[in-house]
């Protein structure tokens, strides 16, 4: 491997800073600041013309943009996307009166608290492999994996690819089997012009601020299902009925009459409500989240553009229906990746692992861990990283981005 000493000149200022530890003044990161000037104004407009703050009409407003958007029937915000996953999986446990030792299938390669919602909760989660396409499931491997014990699948859609979930549901049709989806990272990847999240009995999104939209921190559960709609506004604030549409409010003060109605508690429940401020965020950001992925797929079509020109060290990702996250970076050889990882660092641009890397190399899950069935997993925790994309990602990024690869894979 020969490094090309003016890129080294090139950014004399900036590896001092990255070496100093001070990515305050990184050339780019893996986001910025995407609370925009119109953010701010929306926001201070509504302190000044309201005095309340928890969850109230703003949010009820919020959820019914985010339905609409999405092309689902019911939203329900919540503080994080991690409430979310926990929030849909307690639910769907209760209502497909799953018990505890059931089975639910998992990737090995996702953010942990896709699987942790189903260890805190009793639940067995059965790993799979992925596959080096579309970042899912090893579908043959999943399906070998499915027992008389299954009950569900979390499938993750990760970094904007969406996962195969026709085919999921092929598999799983006829059996009793619930699909559930984990969006957190792919809000707007579409199947066959259907959004992800529209594909099971629900499915989750995040609203943190490094994803596609912000309302800085926040998470979205839709689903289709009313019954299941009720459970999670019930399940989202203590279990108090008074969270349900009023429309079954009346039936309820009869059945409980000996109760107060406003502290009537019909199931166990959380307290993962989020505020008004962060649905003004929403709200506000709602008006150009597409602008926002018309630009990341536009960078990622160009960023595609650069990977193909190296075929022999690269593994390049490619989706239709792509709501880009982030730029991965796949390599077929070790070695070529810690080598090209430092001289990105070096050069002012923030990355980081993939996800989390095969999660059954981390401690709490490593007692799940074979190394002969997660080949992929172990592939990607490995050889791979990715940088950042998003609505700041432009021409002059990208052409320095492509100048870096260039001098690095030429020098080969």
């Amino acid at each position: 491997m020969v490094f090309i000493e003016p890129i080294n000149l090139i950014y004399k200022d900036l590896n001092r800073l990255s070496n100093s530890g001070d990515l305050s003044i990184m050339l780019w990161k893996l986001q910025e600041n995407v609370i925009s000037s119109s953010d701010i104004n929306s926001l201070v407009t509504f302190i000044k013309h309201t005095s309340r703050f928890t969850q109230y009409k703003k949010v009820k407003e919020f959820e019914q943009r985010f339905a609409k958007w999405q092309n689902c029937k019911y939203c329900v915000f919540v503080n994080s996307g991690s409430s979310a996953n926990l929030l849909l999986v307690n639910a769907v446990m209760n209502f497909k009166k799953w018990v505890a030792g059931d089975e639910i299938v998992v990737p090995a390669v996702t953010w942990p608290t896709t699987i942790t919602p189903i260890i805190q909760l009793g639940l067995k989660p059965v790993f799979v492999d992925l596959n080096l396409s579309d970042l899912s499931f090893d579908y043959e491997q999943f399906e070998k994996k499915i027992t008389a014990r299954t009950r569900g699948i979390f499938v993750p859609h990760l970094l904007g690819f969406p996962a195969d979930v026709k085919r999921l549901n092929d598999i799983i049709e006829g059996r009793n089997i619930t699909l559930l989806e984990d969006c957190c990272e792919s809000l707007g990847a579409t199947v066959d012009g259907i959004k992800v999240g529209n594909f099971g009995l629900g499915g989750t999104f995040s609203t943190y601020w490094g994803h596609h939209m912000t309302t800085v921190e926040g998470g979205m559960v839709c689903t289709n299902n009313s019954d299941l709609y009720k459970l999670l506004v019930l399940k989202r604030s203590h279990g108090l009925a008074r969270e349900i549409p009023e429309i079954y409010h009346a039936d309820l003060r009869a059945k409980y009459s000996d109760i107060d109605f406003d502290f009537l508690f019909l199931t166990d429940g959380f307290n993962f409500r989020n505020t008004e401020f962060n649905a003004v965020l929403g709200l506000s950001q709602m008006d150009k989240l597409d602008d926002f992925i018309r630009i990341r797929n536009r960078n990622y079509s160009i960023f595609v553009e650069m990977c193909e020109k190296y075929p022999e060290a690269l593994i390049t990702l490619k989706s239709k229906g792509l709501s880009s996250f982030v730029f991965p970076f796949l390599f077929n050889k070790y070695d070529d990746k810690i080598l090209f990882q430092k001289l990105i660092g070096k050069a002012g641009i923030e990355l980081r692992p993939l996800i989390g890397g095969n999660l059954l190399r981390q401690p709490f899950l490593n007692s799940y861990y074979n190394l002969n069935n997660f080949p992929n997993s172990d592939f990607l925790h490995s050889n791979a990283f990715y940088i950042g994309n998003n609505q700041f990602v432009n021409h002059e990024r990208l052409k320095t981005l492509d100048k870096i690869m260039s001098d690095f894979f030429g020098g080969m």
